[in-house]
């Protein structure tokens, strides 16, 4: 395996680790890294920040797109502890980075509960079948931001 490889998984890893050791949150760690260079670092931070969203890829997204002044994560490596959740997944998708590593598997974290299965089971049902109530109001009113969206000239694509 490339150094550089197992040593940016193995920083993620320890972030992980302290994480739990402090008692500050999940044992999550991520890390951002650019031209062979970590710019970002994010841990669980979901119980300290009360932010469900406070997850380790989410943390050390935000952080990343922050020191770079950009939405987006082109060019970038992410290294995360774990398999990322589905919530995770999306903004890594969403953030575009080149590659995306991970360590233990969604398997493990299952192990110790923290289980996304059912997750990924809700998202593949239709809406009307899911657990949580789902129902869609005022579509119409809603689209004028998307009519606005398509013909505005001042938008910034991403």
């Amino acid at each position: 395996m490339n150094k550089g490889l197992s040593e940016f998984m193995m920083e993620a890893i320890r972030l992980s680790v302290s994480n739990v050791e402090e008692g500050a949150g999940g044992p999550f760690g991520c890390v951002v890294v650019k031209e062979g260079k970590i710019i970002a670092r994010g841990v669980n931070q979901v119980t300290t920040s009360n932010d469900p969203t406070a997850h380790a890829e989410i943390v050390a997204i935000r952080n990343a797109c922050a020191a770079l002044n950009t939405f987006q994560l082109d060019g970038c490596d992410i290294y995360a502890s774990c398999e990322p959740c589905p919530m995770c997944l999306g903004a890594i998708y969403w953030a575009r980075p080149d590659k995306l590593f991970y360590a233990n598997s969604k398997e493990d974290a299952a192990a110790i509960q923290f289980d996304d299965q059912f997750i990924y089971e809700e998202i593949a049902k239709p809406v009307e079948e899911r657990k949580l109530f789902t129902q869609q109001i005022l579509r119409d009113a809603a689209l004028e931001a998307f009519k606005k969206w398509t013909e505005s000239t001042i938008k910034k694509e991403y």
